[in-house]
């Protein structure tokens, strides 16, 4: 089956200044409207449109409506698969496959598959996907750290903090309710069957038109509109943008492993999380108990970071680092089929 890896974008593809305004702009508001993009970007609704259009069909980018797994009872899990350098791709697209992993990549020259993992309750049984990656022929190794706490990101999803929009053109297009939860005492919140799959459609399509939406899961226009914007307020819908893995590849991308003095580890995050490099920082469960993800134009400059900005964090006692290889999955549950 044809998934968007296969669409043909360019190697190494790179985002006009124009096309960086307008991801930005998503980044911010997924469902913003043509006429609300193109008065912050200070362009037709038509251009807005135009350049939406021809991004979205090549399958360079993509607006997905993601859960956070907090509010929802869930709980995430950052997961290293060691392998041997043949099993690589084949297990990684197994995973990449599966609806309760995103972020699957093959990292540390082909020996190590990284990826999020989604469960229903904090114990490692709650995982069909925990329980039997240990015994697949051709692993070596699998460790799982469970999120404790985000410092930056959303649920498991990285942000881009260096998009080209102003302070004012981010404040027009930022819509109500929070973007980023403060703290861990998230009020839970219970979904029926009408919710579960309205969400999965935005899980596929963040821009899906109310109309379609409405149509598919038998609700009325105003109730689909209603229910987004409750569940964007509570803090379990948020809207993300894809990028193929194409234009992911214009940067050197690490994962950073972190041993913090635990008696430091939340000023550790803190400082860590304002890092204009870091796209997700979080505190896990084990050794390592800061993770983050780091997204530089080069080697040369990620090589800068480690030795200034990271080398100055509080209580910091040990570093590990894993390059980014390839990205088989990104922020969604879902592998799109076809070019959509």
């Amino acid at each position: 089956m044809k998934t968007y890896l296969d669409i043909p974008v360019s190697p190494g593809r790179q985002l006009s200044d124009e096309e960086m305004a307008l991801a930005h702009a998503l980044q911010i508001n997924g469902r913003a409207s043509f006429r609300e993009i193109a008065d912050a970007l200070g362009v037709s609704d038509q251009t807005a449109a135009r350049r939406w259009a021809r991004l979205r069909s090549s399958g360079t980018l993509r607006v997905l409506g993601l859960t956070d797994p907090r509010p929802l009872g869930d709980f995430g899990w950052l997961v290293r698969v060691r392998c041997t350098p043949d099993a690589a791709a084949s297990i990684g697209d197994a995973l990449a496959r599966r609806t309760d992993t995103t972020w699957v990549n093959i990292s540390s020259g082909g020996t190590e598959i990284s990826c999020a993992v989604r469960t229903r309750g904090p114990g490692l049984e709650n995982s069909p996907l925990l329980q039997k990656l240990p015994r697949t022929p051709q692993v070596v190794d699998v460790t799982a750290h469970c999120l404790l706490h985000v410092f930056f990101g959303r649920g498991l999803s990285s942000i881009n903090k260096r998009g080209p929009l102003t302070a004012a053109q981010v404040e027009a297009l930022t819509p109500p309710g929070p973007l980023e939860p403060v703290g861990d005492d998230i009020p839970p919140v219970t979904l029926d069957d009408s919710d579960r799959h309205l969400l999965d459609l935005l899980a596929r399509d963040g821009r899906a038109a109310v109309g379609e939406l409405a149509a598919a899961t038998g609700l009325s226009p105003s109730t689909v509109r209603r229910r987004i914007a409750e569940l964007r307020t509570a803090g379990v819908l948020y809207f993300d943008v894809e990028y193929h893995p194409n234009v992911l590849r214009q940067n050197f991308r690490a994962a950073l492993w972190l041993e913090i003095d635990p008696a430091r580890l939340a000023e550790a995050g803190a400082v860590l999380a304002a890092h204009p490099e870091v796209a997700f920082a979080g505190a896990v469960t084990g050794t390592t108990n800061l993770y983050a993800s780091v997204d530089v134009p080069t080697a040369q400059l990620f090589y800068r970071y480690l030795t200034e900005s990271v080398a100055a964090l509080p209580g910091l006692r040990h570093t590990a680092t894993t390059p980014v290889q390839r990205t088989l999955k990104g922020p969604g549950p879902y592998v799109p089929a076809g070019v959509r």
